[in-house]
């Protein structure tokens, strides 16, 4: 999950260093997912989990604080992002074999996050993203159609709850504006190393037991997964938003999912049907105009509310300088 960041006063064009940390970013996402799919081919999906929060901790552990104010919504970010969140993800890919039609249903996290904001902040919304909202869940649905596709409606559905999970996160992020990046995601190792230990003890415990002897390459995948995708791509993320504009940086992520549909099928050879094709295109087509359109809504927000604050700074001083 994107953290939540208020654009910048001022910035620069888009230069050479943030085009490449954007390619970075995008393949690091992109890719993921195929580390993700062999780690928990090679090791229990719950255990797969408890390792990469274990990772994340160890690297981010050094950043957690205790933040006032904010601490009930760090500790259930964790939980939920750490723990619940891995737990679908992890079993929906391990019993999956069309990683390219999982990483297509995965973008229901953001229309699913758009109808939470309508139904929790009452956020109103206008026809372009209304239309986004429905060609995103129309290009999942079209999957159906596809007997490929079809036959992973187990590991459709973990992925359809799973980017709910992501969704009502986000929510919860918007709580924690202000809060490092590296602090949210000691509190997500934390967590997340908790609830997926204890999870994995009482239902893989074989599976625990034997973590001393994993091959290099399976602590490989993971270490991906938690380092590359988790705390570099978070990472660059957060780094992105403090130069650039929310309305800038956000439409630069869809390029992930792309990726990680032909990566994944290139990968595992899965097929690409015409029929995936076009239910891909349609969801990316729907994803991309409420990205847009959501980062343009809120940078006319940030633009409106600084106006406003010039006029009450100006009428301030006016005050001041009027004779008594």
């Amino acid at each position: 999950m994107a953290p939540v960041a208020s654009p910048p006063p001022h910035h620069a064009g888009f230069g050479v260093r943030d085009l490449a940390v954007v390619l970075v970013m995008n393949v690091l996402w992109g890719l993921n997912i195929i580390a993700v799919k062999m780690a928990v081919s090679q090791i229990a999906p719950l255990t797969a989990g408890f390792l990469r929060q274990a990772i994340v901790l160890l690297v981010c552990g050094s950043a957690l604080r205790i933040v006032p104010g904010k601490t009930r919504a760090l500790l259930t970010l964790g939980f939920l992002s750490g723990g619940v969140f891995y737990v679908i993800t992890n079993l929906s890919l391990a019993i999956a074999t069309n990683i390219g039609a999982l990483a297509i249903a995965g973008q229901l996290g953001v229309p699913f996050s758009m109808l939470l904001a309508i139904a929790v902040f009452r956020e109103r919304i206008h026809i372009p993203r209304m239309i986004g909202i429905g060609l995103s869940v129309a290009g999942v649905v079209l999957l159906v159609f596809d007997p490929s596709a079809a036959r992973e409606a187990p590991g459709l559905m973990l992925t359809a709850l799973a980017s709910f999970v992501w969704a009502v996160c986000s929510l919860i992020q918007r709580r924690l504006v202000g809060v490092r990046v590296l602090t949210i995601y000691a509190w997500v190792g934390l967590m997340g190393t908790i609830t997926l230990g204890v999870a994995a003890w009482m239902v893989e415990p074989a599976a625990m037991r034997a973590l001393p002897s994993l091959k290099l390459g399976t602590l490989a995948w993971v270490g991906f997964s938690a380092i590359g995708s988790t705390v570099i791509g978070q990472g660059a993320m957060s780094w992105l938003l403090q130069r650039h504009p929310v309305s800038m940086v956000t439409p630069m992520t869809l390029a992930a999912p792309v990726i990680a549909v032909f990566a994944s099928a290139y990968y595992f050879d899965n097929p690409l049907t015409l029929v995936m094709l076009a239910g891909g295109a349609i969801a990316m087509l729907g994803v991309g105009i409420v990205t847009v359109r959501t980062a343009r809504v809120d940078r006319v927000s940030v633009d409106r509310a600084s106006v406003d604050r010039a006029k009450i700074d100006r009428a301030k001083i006016d005050r001041k300088d009027k004779p008594a």
